[in-house]
C-alpha cells in the first residue's frame, strides 16, 4: 500500500508544459515553497517521467504538440492515481468539464499566482490522502432503492453488483449519503469533497453528479435519487 507523504513542503510535482518560460516560472515558484519539481515539455515525456519518478502530483497543460493534455491525462489515469491539476490558458466551461470527466482533480487558468497554485496542489493531495484512509467511524448501510452504500467498507452496490466509482465520485456520494434528505449547498459540497479552498467551482459538481446519476439512477435524465435544488445545491433521497 502506498504511504502518502504528509510533509507537504517536500512533495514532488511534475510540471508539464511546452512553453519553456512557463515551465521555468512554475518550477521556480514551486521550488521556492519547498516542492521538488520535475519538468516535461510533451505528453510523451510526462508519461515517462511520471512512471519513473512517481510524483505526488502532476501539473498538466492542455495545448501541447504531439499528444495533447487530454490524451496525456487519459493515459495517466490508466495507472496514475495521484492528483492531476490542469493548468490551461482556456477558461471555457466545456474544457473544464471534459478535463474533470477524464479524471483531473482540479482545473486552473493561466495566469495564476504561485501561492494559489501551491495551495491547490496541497489541497488535492490532502484530499487523496484523506480518501486513502478508512472511514472514520461509519459502519452503516445506506439504502437508495436498489443501491446500497456500505460506508464502513467504502463500497457501493446496485442490484447486488458492485459499482465502480472514482474516489471523487465516492466522496461526493458519501457526503450526500451521510446527510441524506438534507439540501447541501454547492459551497458545502465543494468544501467537503475538494477542500476549504473551494466554493465557486459549480461545474465540478455538475460533472460528477452527472456521472453518479449515470451509474446509479434508472433514468439519469429524470433522476429520482440525486436531486438538484436549482440555484442552491443537491439532495439525496433514500428509501425504497
Amino acid at each position: 500500500m502506498k504511504i502518502m507523504n504528509t510533509n507537504y513542503e517536500r512533495l514532488s510535482v511534475l510540471v508539464v508544459d511546452d512553453d519553456p518560460k512557463i515551465r521555468r516560472l512554475v518550477a521556480t515558484h514551486l521550488g521556492r515553497v519547498g516542492f521538488e519539481v520535475q519538468l516535461a515539455s510533451t505528453g510523451e515525456e510526462a508519461i515517462h517521467k511520471a512512471s519513473l519518478h512517481q510524483p505526488q502530483a502532476v501539473v498538466l497543460d492542455i495545448a501541447m504538440p504531439g499528444i495533447d493534455g487530454f490524451e496525456t491525462l487519459t493515459r495517466l489515469r490508466e495507472w496514475y492515481t495521484d492528483p492531476v491539476i490542469i493548468l490551461s490558458a482556456t477558461d471555457q466551461e466545456s474544457e473544464k468539464v471534459r478535463a474533470l470527466d477524464l479524471g483531473a482533480d482540479d482545473y486552473v487558468t493561466k495566469p495564476i499566482g504561485s501561492e494559489e497554485l501551491a495551495a491547490r496542489i496541497r489541497a488535492a493531495i490532502r484530499r487523496v490522502d484523506r480518501l486513502s484512509k478508512p472511514e472514520e467511524s461509519y459502519d452503516s448501510i445506506v439504502e437508495i432503492g436498489s443501491v446500497k452504500i456500505d460506508l464502513g467498507a467504502r463500497l457501493v452496490y446496485r442490484d447486488g453488483d458492485e459499482v465502480r466509482l472514482t474516489r471523487t465520485e465516492y466522496d461526493l456520494l458519501r457526503t450526500l449519503a451521510i446527510n441524506a434528505g438534507k439540501v447541501l449547498t454547492h459551497r458545502q459540497l465543494l468544501q467537503a469533497v475538494w477542500g476549504p479552498e473551494y466554493g465557486e467551482e459549480t461545474e465540478y459538481l455538475r460533472t460528477f453528479v452527472k456521472q453518479l446519476r449515470r451509474k446509479l439512477e434508472d433514468d439519469p435524465s429524470r433522476p429520482k435519487r440525486i436531486l438538484t435544488e436549482p440555484g442552491v445545491g443537491y439532495r439525496l433521497i433514500v428509501g425504497p
